[in-house]
Order: structure tokens, then C-alpha cells, then sequence
């Protein structure tokens, strides 16, 4: 009887040695694992699509269709006087090259072009100008017609229309001192005011936040359709070498998308990297973490592609290309919106991009930034491994 029990205890010692083992970490089960998930991206065309065709194209659209630049804004030019002053000041406003000109001799004949969209606005040199410049009292000079359904536009139109009239006055009036400060702007980081500097680092973010959360949902949500995923819930891999061996293939993936952007911006959209490799690899990585952790955690929840995808569309994308300073400044949403902004994880990458593309590497910006997205994204791990424990136990 005790021969008996002696072995019960025995085998029951070795089932728990066996099972202990099967939990250890295991380097072998996780470069299989990494190997079969590589084999899996490199044999679905849509995985590479999404890594490599869709981020050039974005690049391509975000830093030649989209701009923040506002020049050769079209508007009509009204001139209903034939004095040597009028004309002068109308070849002034010809002569910019931020303003693109279409003379007139009639309001009515601009009016419906600005209605048409045509034109964004018009300047009026009335039929007594001259009368009015030298009359001395204060009065309207010049009129600016604007289109106020592009509010950004009309109101540069306007400003603009305005530094054109002060400036011919001013030449007017060289013989005299006219202001006694004068004023010397410089711009910082990007002298020539480009947005295309500051919009191509921000949609590297974009195409980051692609390939991290949104394909990193679909492609775990399809398996879990598949029922591939339980097949591997149930070998003798750890909960951590399965999710380490799932997303490391797509790391390897988004650190190769970020090299072949940073190549794209700054040789072929003459984006300045100011900053080091080492430097813009270390924050793609950190940001990579936040954001295969977020598609990890939508497909352990949706497991259902469909769904995981108009998820990660709301809560990943939509958020990164809205809310993290990319098109919109933060400081100007209002202040409920801006304590929003510190949950997603592109506000910091974008600062950071920024900063490392057109000042270099300043690490008091730097540090704080990789901070926050390690702490969101060591969240969501810890939120997706808690949800996959809870599968494999069930």
C-alpha cells in the first residue's frame, strides 16, 4: 500500500515537473512561433500591402495633395480708378507672390466668381481713391471682400490685403522715417514655412499607428475566426511566448516601414532629418509598443475581423489623425478635447517626430514622450495577456 502510494505521489510529482516545464519560457517554442507568424506575413499579400505600398502612398498624399501653405490664393482685383496712385497699388498687389490676380474694371464682374468659388475674395480700389489718400481724415481706403466659408483663407486674404496697403505707404513715404521699430521675423526649424516639413512626420506617425494597431487587430481577429488561434492556445507555449512570438514578426514590420519612410521624407520630399537614426528608431519602437498592444487587446475582445477593424478604425486611427496635434493644434481644442489627447498614443510620437526631423535630438522632449507611450502601451499588454489567460483557461 505505501509501494502504491509512494508511485501516486511520484507520478503526480512528475505531471507537475512536466507542467511547470511546458509554462518556463522556452527560446525553441518562441522561434517557432516567430518563424511560423514571419512565414504567415510573408505569404499574405495584405499584410504587405498594408506595411509598405499603403504608407508610400499616404506619404506621397499627405506631403504633395495635402498643404498647409497658403500661397497664389486667387482673388479679383477691382480698380475703378484711373490715378497714378491706384495703379501703383494695384501693381503691388500683382506683384506678390502669395496673391494670384484677375484684374476687373466692375465689381460685378468678380462677384460671381467669388459665389462660383473661383475666387476667394476681392480688393476694390474705388473711383475716389485719390480723393480719399489725401483727404487726410480717417476713412476707409481700400475695400476686402472675402469668402468667409474658408474662414483660415479669408482672414489671411484680408491680413494680407492689409500688409500690401501698409507696405506701399510706406514706400510712399521713403523719404521719411515711417515707424521707428523695425520689426525682423525668423522662423525656427523650418525657415521657408513648408508644411509638407511638418506634415510628413506627422503621417509617419499615421502610417505607424496603421500598421501597429490595425493590422495587428485584423490579423489576430482573423486567426481567432479561423480557429488557428485556439490550436495555439492549447500547445504547451506560455501565454507570453504566444503573444511575443504573435507581434514580434509585425516589430520587425513597422521598424522596416519606419526606415523606408524616413528614407522617403528625406530624399525624396526633402524632409530635413536633423536628428540621429538611433534616435528616430528608438521612438518608432517604443511607439510600436502602445500600438500593437492596442490591436492585440481589439482582437482578443472582437475576435471577429469586421469588427476588430471598425475598432481599431475608431480607436486608433481616427484618434491618431485627429487628436494628436498632426493636422490640429492641441492648444487650440478645447480643454476637455486636450485632456483627451494625453491617452493617444501618436500625440507624443508625433512631438517627437517633429522634434527629431527639424531640431535634432532633444531628449528633455524625447524622454517624456517615450515615458508616456511605454506606460499606455505596457496598459494595454497587460489588459491583452489578462484576456488571453482567461481563453486559454477556458
Amino acid at each position: 500500500m505505501n509501494d502504491q502510494t509512494s508511485k501516486t505521489v511520484d507520478s503526480q510529482a512528475d505531471l507537475i515537473q512536466d507542467e511547470r516545464a511546458q509554462r518556463a519560457f522556452d527560446w525553441r517554442r518562441l522561434m517557432a512561433l516567430v518563424r511560423k507568424e514571419s512565414l504567415q506575413a510573408i505569404r499574405d499579400p495584405s499584410t504587405i500591402l498594408i506595411a509598405f505600398v499603403l504608407p508610400t502612398i499616404l506619404l506621397f498624399l499627405f506631403a504633395y495633395a495635402v498643404s498647409l501653405d497658403v500661397r497664389e490664393v486667387r482673388i479679383g482685383l477691382v480698380l475703378e480708378s484711373d490715378s497714378a496712385s491706384a495703379q501703383s497699388l494695384a501693381a503691388a498687389f500683382a506683384g506678390t507672390r502669395y496673391l494670384k490676380v484677375t484684374p476687373a474694371r466692375d465689381r460685378r464682374e468678380v462677384a460671381e466668381q467669388v459665389v462660383s468659388g473661383q475666387l476667394r475674395g476681392y480688393v476694390v480700389i474705388p473711383q475716389d481713391f485719390e480723393k480719399r489718400l489725401t483727404s487726410g481724415q480717417p476713412q476707409s481706403v481700400v475695400q476686402v471682400i472675402t469668402d468667409g466659408s474658408l474662414p483660415n483663407t479669408a482672414n489671411f486674404v484680408v491680413n494680407y490685403a492689409q500688409g500690401v496697403v501698409l507696405n506701399w505707404q510706406a514706400s510712399r513715404h521713403s523719404g521719411r522715417p515711417v515707424s521707428v521699430i523695425n520689426l525682423e521675423p525668423r522662423y525656427w526649424f523650418n525657415a521657408e514655412l513648408e508644411s509638407r516639413r511638418s506634415l510628413v512626420p506627422g503621417a509617419i506617425a499615421i502610417v505607424m499607428t496603421i500598421i501597429g494597431t490595425m493590422l495587428t487587430a485584423l490579423v489576430v481577429a482573423r486567426e481567432w475566426e479561423r480557429g488557428t488561434m485556439e490550436a495555439v492556445l492549447s500547445t504547451p507555449a506560455s501565454v507570453v511566448e504566444i503573444l511575443i512570438g504573435k507581434l514580434l514578426p509585425y516589430f520587425v514590420l513597422g521598424m522596416a516601414a519606419t526606415l523606408a519612410s524616413a528614407v522617403l521624407a528625406a530624399f525624396v520630399f526633402d524632409v530635413p532629418l536633423r536628428g540621429s537614426l538611433p534616435a528616430l528608431l528608438i521612438l518608432s519602437a517604443v511607439f510600436l509598443v502602445p500600438a500593437l498592444g492596442q490591436g492585440l487587446l481589439i482582437s482578443s475582445v472582437t475576435k471577429n475581423q469586421f469588427l476588430a477593424s471598425q475598432i481599431a478604425l475608431f480607436s486608433g486611427f481616427l484618434p491618431a489623425f485627429l487628436l494628436s496635434g498632426f493636422l490640429f493644434e492641441i492648444d487650440a481644442m478645447p480643454v476637455p478635447i486636450q485632456a483627451i489627447t494625453y491617452l493617444i498614443p501618436a500625440r507624443y510620437f508625433v512631438s517627437s517626430l517633429q522634434t527629431v526631423f527639424l531640431a535634432g535630438d532633444v531628449w528633455a522632449v524625447f524622454l517624456p514622450d517615450l515615458a508616456a507611450m511605454m506606460a499606455i502601451g505596457v496598459f494595454f499588454f497587460a489588459i491583452a495577456k489578462r484576456k488571453t489567460r482567461k481563453n486559454l483557461e477556458s
